[in-house]
């Protein structure tokens, strides 16, 4: 059980919410030579790196801005493209084509294997780019076939946000939430009590997959199974909680930002939601709100997926060699060396380098409840690779339907089985 100070949310960002719309620029020629803080000091040649990320919010001038213009190598700029990431693969796919990508982007992870298999990204080896020290689970969705493309800037992850006064005048001690039968227990006294249950996000595609992993996974299910009873138990989890009313039927298009506004209602007494919400619900006025892990069906911590973007270095035809010294130099400077904890603090991430993070955390206790979250995530596409966002999508349409199914067991049955068959 964690309570959340504002004392302890100096200093953190809100993370980005996922999308990226991104328009092609040519970078230029430099060879970077890494510095001390992976910025090139000398030996470079004028150029202009682009580089694309997913923070539109994040605009000049920013934090993060500065931070990723300040790892330009010595004798260059860095011209910083930002937008939504929902038509990445086209433009991307355009910009390589054409001979003319960035020199780095910043990937969602469970794009980078798809984006690796269709030719779109140099391996981490061809660009140079250093992955030592990273945890294997964190690093496992830039793994495709046994080779590694790019490093993750870092990892989110999610956990059950809870407003500590409903919670208190409710009768109910978080730290008792070890299971569903104990959540359920929770939620329904939340809801005796006077006050709404739990917010999540249901909403169609991958915003909504992500949020339903940690319910199936922690039931036991597993991707290649989507019909087991597993699987099936978790959608009659959620599909329940809208049956019942302790969850709104709007949570079947909530995405997560929409979901978190109606928790900081102060009329909810849980929510399923980010770490990039950790700092503002520090910062909250309102109400006090704390935070547990989301149990097993059965027990223990549910495994959640990775979140977060990996800084990768797209194909490069023309120059390649130019370009992979430039994209491998930014990228280290962001995440290796004197900028790590840095560049984690500026996005609201936990860092992927296990050394890195519990420096985090010692400087930090508002990380302290998420690092054996963290620890214990799953990689999206680490068992499927390219394949996952196929299996995503029905595992979606699961989803869908059993909330649409608002409680009634026989059709949960069926959105499982029709997902799985089709």
């Amino acid at each position: 059980m964690a309570t959340i100070s504002a004392r302890t949310a100096a200093g953190i960002g809100a993370v980005a919410a996922a999308g990226l719309l991104l328009t092609a620029c040519s970078g230029g020629g430099g060879v970077a030579t890494p510095g001390e803080t992976g910025a090139a000091s000398e030996g470079t040649t004028t150029a202009e790196i682009t580089f694309w990320d997913p923070y539109p919010q994040r605009e000049a001038g920013s934090d993060w801005d500065n931070l990723v213009k300040a790892c330009a190598p010595e004798g260059s700029t860095i011209t910083r493209t930002s937008a939504p990431q929902t038509d990445l693969f086209n433009q991307l796919t355009t910009a390589v084509k054409e001979g003319n990508a960035p020199d780095v982007v910043l990937l969602d992870n469970p794009l980078t294997p798809d984006a690796a298999a269709s030719g779109l990204l140099a391996t981490a080896e061809q660009a140079g780019i250093d992955t030592t020290g990273i945890d294997e689970n964190l690093l496992g969705p830039g793994i495709v076939d046994g080779v590694t493309y790019g490093v993750p800037m870092g990892s989110n992850a999610l956990a059950l946000y809870y407003n500590k006064d409903i919670l208190d005048a409710a009768g109910v001690d978080p730290a008792s939430i070890k299971d569903w039968d104990s959540l359920n227990a929770a939620i329904e006294k939340v809801v005796a009590s006077g006050s709404k249950g739990i917010t999540f996000s249901g909403i169609a595609g991958e915003e909504g997959s992500f949020q339903f992993e940690p319910w199936f996974w922690g039931a036991g299910a597993d991707f290649s199974d989507l019909a087991s009873p597993e699987a099936i138990s978790a959608g009659q989890l959620l599909s329940d909680w809208v049956g019942k009313g302790w969850a709104p039927r709007s949570a079947l298009n909530d995405n997560q930002s929409a979901s978190w506004d109606l928790f900081l209602t102060g009329e909810y007494g849980f929510a399923e939601n980010g770490s990039w919400f950790a700092a503002a619900a520090a910062d909250n006025e309102d109400f006090t709100v704390g935070m547990v892990p989301i149990p097993g069906k059965d027990g223990g911590l549910a495994p959640v997926p990775t979140g977060g973007e990996f800084a990768v270095a797209p194909l490069q035809s023309k120059d390649a060699s130019d370009h992979y010294a430039n994209a491998a130099a930014v990228i280290d400077c962001l995440v290796g060396g004197d900028n790590a904890a840095k560049t984690s603090e500026t996005l609201g991430y936990l860092s992927a380098n296990p050394e890195i993070r519990a420096a985090q955390v010692s400087s930090n206790d508002l990380w302290t409840p998420w690092v054996d979250i963290i620890t214990g995530a799953q990689g999206r596409t680490t068992e499927l690779g390219a394949d996952y966002p196929a299996v995503s999508g029905k595992l979606s349409e699961a989803e869908q339907a059993a909330l649409n199914a608002a409680g009634d067991a026989a059709a949960v049955e069926t959105a499982f089985k029709d997902a799985a068959g089709s």
